[in-house]
C-alpha cells in the first residue's frame, strides 16, 4: 500500500491540518518566507513555544512580515566564504549567511523589487494617486548568525550518532547536514547514497521549475477557432489549478474557464458555438506513472496526468475545499479530467456538454485573425510560479508536481511526459552544478518507488537556493512546513524530546510505506543555520515511532551547540 505525506495520515498523525478557506492552498499568498523568518503561514511563535491547541485554526492572527537583517552602515562586508564542499558541486560560493543573501538579493518579504514582478503586481493607472512608501514590516524573530559558533564534525558526530541508530528508522539510514553559510559539510551517513526520497522529491521539482521557467511564469490556457463556424478548441497549457468558476474553485486566485468562455462569446460575436474540441496534447505518455503503488490513483491523493483539467482533478473541488481537514486534502478525482474540463467549458458557453458536444483533437494551425480557424478567441493564465510552487511545497500537491515537472521538460524543449519531466529535471539540477548522478527520477511528486536522490543532494539543493546566487530559487523556502507550528509538521516536535526543533525545524517530509524522509534547514540554540537531509528507506513498525526518531535527530540540531 503506498503511503506518501498528503496520501496516508491516519488520525492526523501527519500533523496535517487544514487552516480554513484563507489557508492550505488559499494560505499561498505569494509570500516568500526566508528561512530565518522560521514561519510559513500563521503568526509567528515566540521559540520554543508550544502549539496554540484548541484555538480555532481560522481566528489565528495573520502572518507578520518578517524584514531580513540588513548590516548598519559602513559596516565590511562579511568575509568571502570557504571554497565549496566536497567534489566542488556548487557554481557559485554562498554569499554569507541566508536572510542576508536573500535581502541583498531583493527579496525581503512582499518588498518592491523581484518579488513584485514575479507575482505580477503592477504600477497605479495613469490617473490614480500613488499610494504612500509602505513602511518596514517589524522584526519578529531573530535572524540567523552568520558569525555564530559553527558545529563540529565531532560534536554532530557525538550528538547525531546513537540517533540514526534507532531502530524505528531501519537498517538504511542516510543523512547529510551541512552549513549554510560556508557549505561545508559537518556530518555524513551514506550521505551520497541515492535513497528513496518520497514526497521530499518536491524539492528538486521546484528548484527546477524555478530555474526553467523562471518565478513570474504563468501557465495559459486558450481557447481557438475550430476548423468549422462554432466550433471552438479549448487547448491546454498543463495548469492544474485551473478552476470553472469563482465560487466552487479549490485554488483562490486561480484563472478560470468562466473569464475565457467570457472572451470566446465576445470573439465570436453573432455566431453561437456547436462544438468544442479539447486538445490536451501538450502532455504525452501514461497518465500515471508506472512506479505508483496500485492504490495511488483512486486513493484521493493523484490523478491522471493531463494538460488540461480544472482544481486538480477534484470531482467536487467546493466539497473538498469544506472537507480538507478532515480528508487531509484527499478527494475523489474524476477519470478523464481533459474531457470532464471540455464539458464544463461547453456548459458555460450555452452547450450542454454530451459527448457529440465535447470531442478530443487538435487545435488548428495558429495564425489568422477573427474567427478563422486558429485564430486565438481567449486566453487565461496561471498564479504565477512562485506561488504555485508554494502551494505543491506546502500542501504537498502531487497533482501540482507533476504538472511541474512536465513545464520543466517543455520548457527543455523534451515530452511533457513522466519521461521528458524526469530527464528535463535531472538536466536542469546538473546545470546548476548540483551531481546529477546521485539523483534518478521517474515521477516530480515523489509518489513513485523507483526515485532516488541523495541526502547530500538534498542539502546541496537547498544551500544553492539560499545562497543569492539564485534568487529566483528561494521561493521553495516560502511553502516549507514549520515544526510544531504548520504544514505536516504541525503537530510534530510537542513532546520534550523534540521541543527543541518547534519553530526552528523547516523541512518538507517524505513518506510511503517503509520509507520516511525529511529535508531543510534548521537554526541551531547559537544561531547558526543548518541545512540537512535524513532519509529512510527500510522502516518498519509504527509510524509515529520513526516520525518521532527523524524528530529527534533535527531537533539535536536544533537544541545543541555540537561543539
Amino acid at each position: 500500500m503506498g503511503r506518501e505525506d498528503s496520501h496516508y495520515r491516519p488520525g492526523g498523525v501527519d500533523g496535517r491540518r487544514s487552516v480554513g478557506s484563507d489557508s492550505g492552498p488559499a494560505g499561498a499568498t505569494g509570500r516568500v518566507s526566508v528561512p530565518g523568518a522560521n514561519l510559513t503561514h500563521r503568526a509567528s511563535p515566540p521559540t520554543g513555544a508550544a502549539h496554540p491547541d484548541g484555538r480555532a485554526a481560522g481566528n489565528w492572527p495573520a502572518p507578520v512580515p518578517v524584514s531580513p537583517p540588513v548590516p548598519p552602515a559602513g559596516t565590511a562586508p562579511p568575509p568571502p566564504p570557504a571554497p565549496p564542499r566536497r567534489r566542488g558541486r556548487l557554481v557559485a560560493a554562498l554569499a554569507g549567511v541566508l536572510v542576508l543573501a536573500l535581502a541583498v538579493a531583493g527579496l525581503a518579504v512582499l518588498r518592491p523589487g523581484p518579488v513584485a514582478g514575479w507575482l505580477g503586481s503592477g504600477g497605479t493607472s495613469s490617473g490614480a494617486t500613488a499610494a504612500p512608501p509602505e513602511p518596514d514590516p517589524p522584526v519578529v524573530l531573530a535572524g540567523p548568525d552568520g558569525n555564530a559558533p559553527l558545529p563540529t564534525v565531532a560534536g554532530l558526530r557525538a550528538a547525531l550518532d546513537p540517533l540514526v541508530r534507532a531502530a524505528a528508522l531501519g537498517d538504511r539510514v542516510n543523512v547529510s547536514v551541512a552549513d549554510v553559510t560556508t557549505g561545508q559539510a559537518l556530518y555524513g551517513r551514506g550521505a551520497d547514497a541515492p535513497t528513496v526520497p518520497a514526497s521530499v522529491t518536491k524539492l528538486a521539482t521546484g528548484v527546477a521549475v524555478l530555474a526553467a521557467r523562471g518565478p513570474a511564469y504563468r501557465i495559459p490556457t486558450r481557447a481557438v477557432a475550430g476548423p468549422n463556424p462554432g466550433e471552438v478548441v479549448l487547448v491546454g497549457g498543463g495548469d492544474p489549478t485551473l478552476a470553472v468558476d469563482r465560487k466552487n474553485a479549490f485554488y483562490p486566485g486561480a484563472a478560470r474557464l468562466d473569464d475565457l468562455a467570457a472572451q470566446v462569446r465576445t470573439a465570436l460575436g453573432g455566431t453561437a458555438p456547436t462544438k468544442v474540441v479539447v486538445d490536451a496534447t501538450l502532455f504525452s505518455g501514461p497518465v500515471f506513472e508506472p512506479g505508483w503503488d496500485a492504490d495511488i490513483p483512486t486513493g484521493g491523493f493523484g490523478a491522471a496526468i493531463t494538460a488540461l483539467m480544472t482544481d486538480g482533478a477534484r470531482k467536487d473541488p467546493a466539497q473538498a475545499r469544506r472537507t480538507a481537514e478532515e480528508t487531509n486534502h484527499a478527494a475523489e478525482r474524476v477519470p478523464q479530467p481533459d474531457l470532464t474540463a471540455g464539458r464544463q467549458f461547453a456548459k458555460l458557453l450555452g452547450l450542454t456538454g454530451n459527448a457529440a458536444q465535447v470531442t478530443r483533437g487538435t487545435a488548428p494551425p495558429a495564425g489568422g485573425s477573427g474567427t478563422a480557424p486558429g485564430a486565438e478567441l481567449g486566453s487565461v493564465e496561471s498564479l504565477p510560479m512562485i506561488r504555485l510552487v508554494d502551494i505543491m511545497i506546502s500542501d504537498s500537491d502531487n497533482v501540482i508536481a507533476e504538472a511541474m515537472a512536465r513545464q520543466v521538460a517543455l520548457a527543455k524543449g523534451k515530452p511533457g511526459s513522466f519521461v521528458g519531466g524526469a530527464a528535463a529535471t535531472d538536466e536542469v539540477l546538473g546545470g546548476l552544478g548540483l551531481p546529477a548522478a546521485e539523483i534518478s527520477l521517474a515521477d516530480g511528486s515523489g509518489l513513485s518507488r523507483t526515485n532516488r536522490i541523495s541526502p547530500s543532494l538534498l542539502t546541496d539543493l537547498i544551500t544553492l537556493a539560499g545562497n543569492g546566487s539564485h534568487p529566483e530559487l528561494a521561493a521553495i523556502f516560502g511553502g516549507l512546513p514549520v515544526g510544531g507550528w504548520s504544514g505536516t509538521l504541525d503537530e510534530r516536535y510537542q513532546v520534550a524530546v523534540t521541543r527543541a526543533g518547534a519553530g526552528v525545524v523547516r523541512a518538507k517530509t517524505g513518506t510511503l510505506s517503509g520509507v520516511n524522509a525529511i529535508a531543510g534547514t534548521v537554526t541551531t540554540v547559537d544561531g547558526r543555520l543548518l541545512t540537512f537531509a535524513v532519509l529512510t528507506d527500510r522502516t518498519q513498525g509504527s509510524l509515529d515511532e520513526t516520525r518521532q526518531a527523524l524528530d529527534r535527530i533535527t531537533s539535536a540540531l536544533a537544541g545543541c551547540g555540537c561543539r
